[in-house]
């Protein structure tokens, strides 16, 4: 049996613009620690996997940046997708090419645009779930993260019953809840944040995509047997348009009978925007965030201060602010108005050609 990791690294990140762009996603930002998301992501991986067993995909125009970023992996381990169809086809064209490499092969998924600490916790985690599946190889399995508040922004797993140590049959998969719901699921104990990282056989989740998906998986079944053998990527471009845009857990797992859940026991940080960063960086006695070489804050509480380079960002008098500076864009944003950035990027793309996008 061979074990492999896959990272998805899709997306274009638009609620981290102006940092975050069409040509240079969140994913390959370096904001944390002074690496991207992505090469933290391939990092907490290679320390129980070789490069040889870990994966990419992404879109085939992100690549060449991709591989610079990780140049310890061998150019057939990054897949290109021509555009972006969200997560199931990503998954479900990378577990047809590698099915076709090895069919008796266990596939874990992540994602690069994670915060996630300590890296030996994530790998006991991980080991734990590889071998949840090679005990149960009919199963699809999720990693599930305990609430550590009522986030709403969020999908959660409400498990059933146990089947190993921190290893419980899911029960359901719930949407994003309101306030007052998340505050339920964070008392209960039996719900957990869906953080999106799951392992199977590709022949169990290729099954399922034939039951749920047959269009989908007919067409990267093809596009399977001839990737490296042909021009796949090219066959792709043409195929991919047709395909049905849907996440893995509206297409796949929410319709599964035999999911079960891992507890996952480390810090688990989805970086999706900018409020984020206050579970990355420490703040200070005023609770402001600064992810910037030169910040000067003086009467300020709040707010969160990004700039790339050497940029100085000095601001008196401001409170619950995020402020972020790129080489041709700055951002002045009032923190309640975060999701509001998503329309802001597509004004500018209507109204200014996509110079700043």
């Amino acid at each position: 049996m061979r074990t492999v990791a896959v990272i998805m690294a899709g997306g274009s990140g638009t609620r981290l613009w102006p940092l975050s762009r069409i040509a240079r996603p969140k994913q390959l930002l370096h904001i944390v620690g002074g690496q991207s998301l992505l090469r933290s992501a391939y990092d907490r991986l290679s320390t129980f996997l070789p490069a040889d067993d870990i994966y990419i995909v992404a879109l085939s125009s992100h690549l060449p940046a991709i591989a610079d970023e990780v140049s310890a992996l061998p150019p057939e381990n990054l897949i290109g997708e021509p555009i972006g169809r969200d997560t199931a086809n990503a998954i479900a064209l990378t577990a047809s090419i590698l099915h076709e490499r090895d069919s008796d092969t266990v596939m874990g998924v992540f994602t690069a645009d994670h915060f996630i600490r300590p890296a030996n916790v994530f790998a006991e985690d991980v080991r734990t779930a590889f071998d949840a599946v090679a005990a149960h190889p009919d199963a699809l399995l999720t990693i599930g993260l305990r609430p550590t508040e009522p986030h709403t922004g969020f999908g959660y797993i409400e498990r059933g019953q146990p089947v190993a140590e921190r290893i419980y049959r899911v029960k359901q998969f719930r949407e994003k809840p309101d306030l007052e719901t998340a505050r339920s699921y964070a008392r209960s104990g039996r719900h957990y944040w869906n953080s999106g990282m799951f392992v199977w056989r590709t022949e169990t989740i290729l099954a399922e995509f034939a039951r749920r998906l047959p269009e989908t998986h007919s067409a990267v079944r093809t596009l399977g047997r001839s990737w490296y053998e042909y021009d796949g990527p090219r066959a792709a471009a043409e195929v991919y348009p047709t395909l049905t845009r849907i996440s893995i857990d509206f297409a796949v797992m929410e319709h599964a009978k035999n999911v079960l859940v891992v507890e996952g026991r480390f810090e688990w940080h989805d970086v999706g925007n900018w409020t984020a960063l206050e579970h990355v960086f420490s703040s200070d006695e005023a609770h402001n965030v600064r992810a910037a070489a030169n910040t000067e804050l003086m009467d300020s509480r709040n707010t969160i201060v990004v700039a790339e380079g050497e940029h100085l960002i000095a601001a008196i008098g401001v409170s619950d602010l995020i402020v972020v500076h790129s080489h041709n864009a700055t951002l002045v944003c009032r923190r309640d108005r975060i999701q509001d950035i998503r329309e802001l990027v597509a004004r500018l793309e209507r109204e200014h050609d996509g110079r700043f996008t």
